[in-house]
């Protein structure tokens, strides 16, 4: 039986050094030589203060913001540690109140703008952490921003189109904008 054992309990130990320290260890040091920004969580640094993660959304509910894709993440929204898309099918009457509560807050902070809604503004996605919109999205919701801020429309589209990035590597996805990126530089417009 020891001589059973001891090969055992050896191998279980090697491996356990390798897959549970090397690797993760070789890992992380190429990622962060590679990708320093990426792998120290891409984080948004305004005045020497972490306002978020280009990665991961944040709740913005303020008129004078953009806002982004709902969260369905508990017990808060954006919840990196509890990333979870809601679960209910189509049909199911608590996704169908949800929406509609959702688009009866957009409609409530921008009474004027009659055109369809996207409808990632009012659905949360699988992850729940979504950082971005589609430049539809955005397009969107730039009369309410410009009139609540007191800007010019043309002025405020402009900035969401300058925000705009492209699908990744011209192939991959589709084109987006970063809500937190795009609420930074309005809010260093001064309105």
């Amino acid at each position: 039986m020891k001589t059973l054992v001891r090969p055992a309990v050896s191998l279980f130990l090697l491996l356990s050094a390798v897959t549970g320290l090397a690797y993760p260890l070789a890992v992380t040091g190429i990622a962060r030589a590679l990708f320093p920004e990426q792998a120290a969580g891409s984080l948004i640094l305004e005045d020497g203060q972490l306002v978020g993660s280009a990665l991961i959304g944040q709740p913005f509910s303020d008129p004078k913001h953009f806002w982004g894709r709902p969260s369905a993440t508990a017990p808060r929204p954006y919840n990196a540690a509890a990333s979870s898309g809601s679960n209910l099918g189509p049909l199911n009457p608590a996704l169908i109140e949800a929406v509609e509560a959702r688009l009866e807050a957009l409609r409530a902070a921008d009474p004027g703008n009659r055109q369809p809604v996207p409808v990632e503004l009012v659905s949360a996605s699988a992850s729940g952490l979504d950082p971005h919109v589609s430049p539809a999205a955005a397009l969107w919701q730039v009369p309410r921003v410009a009139r609540v801020r007191g800007l010019p429309e043309a002025q405020v589209r402009s900035l969401v189109e300058s925000h705009v990035a492209g699908r990744q590597w011209g192939l991959f996805g589709e084109p987006r904008v970063n809500v937190l990126q795009l609420n930074l530089a309005l809010d260093a417009l001064g309105q």
